[in-house]
């Protein structure tokens, strides 16, 4: 199995063992991979200094940083297989001539790349890398809140153009999220982002999540948007299957990219 990855698709597999099985060791993952326990130690060793895992003797277990805010390079590298199959089944959504809001997530960047021929959209963003992405197609109008830079999410906070943007009318918003649960809906872990991330929930028509299925179960530090604000859910074949169950018990549409 090993030998079929690329090092950044084996460690984010690392990465995924860990969230679901709570611990891993370099003898299982060896063998796992087909690999030799010290490319294993080596893994390990390059996680554990970007933050996405703790070392123990003989293995690693997770980085207990639920409530704190990853990097987002780091937070891009994570599940960035099952981002990609998100993000682009989220682009599927997305039709001509419509007025879009895509937030400042890794899995939005994904979407972003993949609408590049459509015409007449309009993208409202707080996300610089988004906003960069769409920078030179002709099709595209992309609209930014004002605010200030958070450099660790390359997105705007703090904006003062609310009022402004209440004006326009979004077919669809489609928002990542730290966390996703019955109780407390889709929840993130910077208070400022959530802020944004409300604002645009209550203007937009149709609201999507975009996560994949390490995030369901979870619960940031502050919601932004309750279960019955949110008409569809995109995630991985991985998601717990009574939760996908119980949303679709109660009315929200889960589609497993």
């Amino acid at each position: 199995m090993g030998a079929k990855l690329f090092l950044q698709e084996r460690r984010d597999h690392v990465i995924t063992l860990l969230e679901r099985e709570g611990r891993v060791s370099v003898v299982d993952l060896s063998d796992r991979f087909g690999l030799s326990q010290a490319t294993i130690r080596t893994d390990l060793d390059a996680l554990a200094a970007q933050g996405l895992l703790v070392r123990t003797h003989g293995g690693a277990i997770p980085s207990d940083r639920t409530d704190l805010e990853l990097s987002f390079e780091v937070r891009r590298r994570m599940r960035s297989v099952e981002k990609q199959r998100i993000g682009v089944a989220a682009a599927a959504m997305v039709e001509d001539g419509e007025a879009i809001v895509l937030d400042a997530s890794t899995t939005a960047l994904v979407l972003a790349s993949q609408i590049k021929g459509r015409r007449e959209l309009t993208v409202v963003t707080n996300s610089l890398l988004i906003a960069t992405t769409l920078l030179e197609v002709p099709g595209v109008t992309v609209l930014m809140p004002g605010g200030f830079v958070r450099r660790d999410a390359a997105s705007l906070t703090g904006s003062g153009d609310g009022e402004f943007l209440k004006q326009f009318n979004f077919q669809k918003g489609f928002f990542g999220a730290k966390g996703l649960t019955l109780d407390d809906g889709l929840t993130d872990v910077n208070s400022e982002e959530v802020v944004v991330k409300r604002d645009w929930v209550a203007q937009a028509r149709q609201v999507i999540a975009i996560v994949d299925s390490s995030k369901w179960g979870r619960v940031g530090f502050v919601s932004f948007a309750s279960i019955n604000q949110v008409d569809c859910v995109i995630t991985d074949e991985s998601a717990p299957p009574d939760m996908v169950a119980a949303l679709r018990q109660a009315g929200v549409e889960v589609i497993i990219a």
